[in-house]
């Protein structure tokens, strides 16, 4: 136990942090998952829009690695455009 007002006041700020973080990355496998389940084209560009702001907000605030935030993208844009040749 920290006997510390700030060690006790960093622990309590962390596990705001950590909370919130959660949160994001829930919503990030949510909104991955909802993209790679789309049928259609515009279902798919719609999810990705909102995938890859998600991602870049998260790289920006370091939650995730910004080259990570990069790999999925790229991935998520592969699946999308194999969406569209297919449609097309």
């Amino acid at each position: 136990m920290a006997h510390h007002s700030a060690a006790i006041k960093s622990i309590r700020q962390d596990k705001v942090r950590h909370a919130r973080n959660r949160s994001q990355r829930s919503a990030l496998k949510t909104l991955t998952k909802k993209v790679l389940a789309a049928t259609d084209q515009t279902a798919a560009e719609q999810s990705y829009k909102e995938v890859s702001s998600l991602l870049d907000k998260m790289a920006r605030k370091r939650i995730i690695h910004p080259n990570k935030a990069a790999n999925q993208k790229s991935r998520l844009a592969l699946f999308r455009n194999k969406l569209a040749a297919k449609a097309s």
